[in-house]
């Protein structure tokens, strides 16, 4: 954490400066694919919508000291006032003039601290496998990335799956994790919210795929394996969490490129029960 706290600090060094993300990933003692990713995951917004709101936090306040739009705008890199006043919006909801008018109520971006905390009485449950090639087999659609809460594509999605078309997938099932199983794949590298990705119904198995089914073929490789049980969705959406902030700072592994597996069992009424999360690693 004190690698990705100075990262930070190059950052703030000069917010009016072009950020060098290869530097600022051999500061944090990684690679820039793993920057972005885990930067996104840790703190809930790309790279580069932090840096937008941090640099739009120091121009505000030069703003309210009375300098010109225009100045400040060539500053921190905007290529008119226009943009800059566009820019400026976005963050607060008004122009710069109306900012500065007497009882204004502005927003501002602090700056991120990275802290890794290790509780005693908290155990992530995981296994590591090494599984040979196989092939999921399914249905799928484009999806928005929603971080907390239902997503509704996602909903509409599940119910427009025929139930004889499940039965069909469950049958062609041969291996972990068995029976059907949610995918993720082809996820934004920043994963912002509300950017796309590929959401696959569907089953690990090593038969032909069927007439009128999607396939995805799946290297062999490694696999860390997390276990959850709790209300849904947040339990579920918590595992990815759990696996960038406990997880992964922890362990001699890396996030590898491939698809991400969701395993649900659910209880009656289907609100509450047990989940398996599968994403693909290689050792760091």
């Amino acid at each position: 954490m004190q690698h990705w706290n100075r990262a930070i600090g190059d950052i703030e060094a000069d917010l009016t400066a072009d950020v060098d993300v290869q530097e600022l990933a051999r500061t944090a003692m990684t690679s820039e694919f793993h920057f972005r990713r885990m930067f996104s995951t840790l703190s809930g917004m790309p790279l580069s919508e932090y840096v937008r709101r941090r640099r739009l936090t120091a121009a505000t306040a030069e703003i309210l000291d009375g300098s010109t739009v225009l100045d400040v705008a060539v500053r921190y890199g905007y290529g008119s006032a226009e943009a800059f006043n566009r820019a400026f919006k976005s963050l607060h909801g008004m122009t710069p003039t109306e900012a500065r008018r007497p009882g204004a109520v502005l927003h501002s971006q602090p700056q991120l601290r990275f802290h890794l905390t290790v509780e005693g009485t908290t155990d992530v449950k995981h296994r590591i496998i090494e599984k040979a090639a196989f092939t999921l087999v399914g249905v799928n659609t484009r999806v928005p990335l929603i971080h907390e809460g239902d997503n509704a594509v996602i909903a509409d999605f599940e119910r427009s799956i025929d139930p004889d078309l499940r039965t069909q997938l469950a049958e062609l099932s041969d291996q972990e994790p068995a029976g059907s199983v949610a995918v993720t794949v082809n996820i934004d590298e920043a994963r912002a919210e509300g950017s796309f990705l590929d959401y696959w119904r569907a089953v690990a198995t090593t038969r032909p795929t069927p007439a009128g089914l999607g396939s995805l073929d799946v290297p062999a490789g490694l696999w860390v394996v997390f276990d959850t049980e709790g209300d849904f969705p947040e339990a579920l959406q918590q595992l990815w969490a759990d696996a960038a902030t406990e997880w992964f700072p922890a362990n001699p592994y890396r996030w590898a490129p491939g698809p991400e597996l969701l395993s649900v069992q659910s209880d009656e009424g289907r609100t509450s029960g047990r989940g398996q999360l599968w994403i693909p690693i290689e050792r760091a």
